[in-house]
């Protein structure tokens, strides 16, 4: 996940909707000193009452809330920059020269996850000819976060071809090189992902990126080399993701992943606390409630538990973003399971990539419909995704239809990308493949017996 933008995914806290105009100082009353975007915002909402009919000013405006959204995780700045990016959009010239509000708003959209309408945005700025690479980047991105992965691969193919006759190579490697490593992930190619978050990132290190932008991609190869079984680099790569920003709330958390992968449960507690301090996205709320569950601190980790189920219902927006978490979380923990399968299929209706197929089919699994998550599991494997929690839930789910062939294989592959892929799931995993060796050899003895 991640569900893409690998540079402009703008992910949701637990905050509810602000009320508060757009055009009002956001940055007043808050403890410490502005940062350098709440800075951005006084000083362009101070320009837009000066030049009211100006919309390149509310673009700006719009943009800087988005920025805020993304280091925050405040859920109000949303809709703060869809009001603000609707005034520059209805102030702007109907030409080629005013396409910035347009993919804003597409970005706007995609953190809501409102990809058909992010998808509408990011080609409007396409229709208006201006050559703006991010309109292209955002189309496919919007296809590939929905599961369209035919139009994601030629939405950036187009990227590449046209960014490699208007912009640098720098510019391209960072915009393109970032979001086709994703897809070259999701078809199984995780060693060239790798290639080409390195050469991402060594094309960010050369410009005037923001620091959170960096990170996000130092995570990114984190999170590629962790799916390979590699720890120590993506460790690595974790720690190069918190040296761009101290603040970077997913590298934190990859950390913790490792270090709860080599058993050092402690740090890995500090390290998810420290996250959630920062941003409680619910994924890593859940995950610190496993460590604290496998360390044996079982009040600490029912505490995280509910708090998972308390942010997913804050508010309307946070019920959407959450959907597949949730019902992920559900299915793991074997609870609320009709909840989670309403869950998995309102997802399901917006987005039909593999990561929403795997939860549907995980929550049904888990709801003992076997051959239901079958079905599901099978979408979900198309691409031949290296995924381990992926393969994983494949293996259990073909086991639980006495497929013990097809499920050994499974478990088999995950526990080769990586044997400590989940602090609980890789040691079911082994588990089930022990089982099916003894009931194997048991059906070995019995048919020899009868001969």
């Amino acid at each position: 996940m991640g569900k893409w933008l690998l540079v402009f995914l703008i992910i949701a806290g637990t905050s509810g909707f602000c009320q508060n105009s757009p055009f009002e100082s956001l940055a007043q009353g808050r403890p410490g000193s502005p940062s350098e975007t709440d800075q951005q915002i006084q000083k362009m909402q101070a320009y837009v009452k000066q030049a009211p009919g100006d919309y390149a000013g509310y673009d700006a405006l719009g943009f800087s809330f988005l920025q805020k959204a993304r280091e925050t995780g405040d859920v109000s700045y949303y809709d703060l920059a869809e009001q603000t990016l609707k005034k520059a959009i209805a102030l702007a010239p109907q030409d080629f020269g005013s396409a910035d509000p347009l993919v804003h708003m597409a970005l706007v959209y995609m953190g809501e996850h409102r990809f058909a309408e992010a998808l509408s945005y990011s080609q409007k700025a396409i229709g208006r000819g201006a050559g703006n690479l991010a309109a292209f980047a955002i189309e496919g991105d919007a296809y590939t976060d929905a599961g369209d992965y035919e139009e994601a691969a030629a939405a950036y193919h187009t990227l590449q071809t046209l960014g490699r006759e208007i912009s640098s190579p720098l510019t391209l490697a960072y915009m393109g090189d970032s979001r086709i490593a994703y897809l070259r992930y999701l078809h199984g190619d995780t060693a060239e992902a790798i290639r080409l978050m390195k050469s991402a990132i060594g094309a960010a290190l050369q410009t005037n990126l923001p620091r959170e932008n960096l990170a996000w991609l130092y995570f990114e190869l984190g999170e590629r080399y962790f799916q390979s079984g590699d720890l120590q680099l993506a460790e690595l790569s974790y720690r190069s993701g918190i040296a761009a920003d101290p603040n970077h709330y997913r590298s934190l958390a990859g950390l913790a992943k490792v270090r709860a992968a080599q058993e050092n449960f402690a740090e890995s507690i500090q390290l998810y606390q420290r996250s959630i301090a920062i941003i409680p996205f619910p994924v890593y709320v859940a995950e610190l409630g496993d460590v604290y569950k496998k360390a044996g601190r079982m009040k600490e980790a029912r505490q995280q538990y509910d708090l998972v189920e308390y942010m997913g219902h804050l508010s309307k927006l946070n019920q959407m973003l959450a959907n597949r978490e949730l019902a992920l979380f559900y299915a793991d923990q074997g609870i609320k399971l009709q909840e989670a399968l309403e869950l998995a299929r309102t997802e399901l209706a917006v987005r039909h990539d593999i990561y929403t197929w795997d939860t549907l089919g995980w929550v049904l699994y888990r709801s003992g419909r076997f051959q239901e998550a079958a079905e599901a599991i099978n979408k979900a494997l198309a691409l031949h995704t290296n995924d381990s929690l992926l393969l994983f839930h494949a293996g259990m789910i073909y086991h639980s239809l006495a497929k013990d062939s097809e499920a050994e294989d499974f478990l088999r592959r995950a526990l080769r990308a990586n044997p400590r892929f989940h602090v609980f799931h890789a040691e079911v995993a082994s588990r089930t493949l022990m089982e099916i060796a003894r009931s194997g050899n048991s059906d070995l003895r019995s048919t020899n017996a009868q001969r």
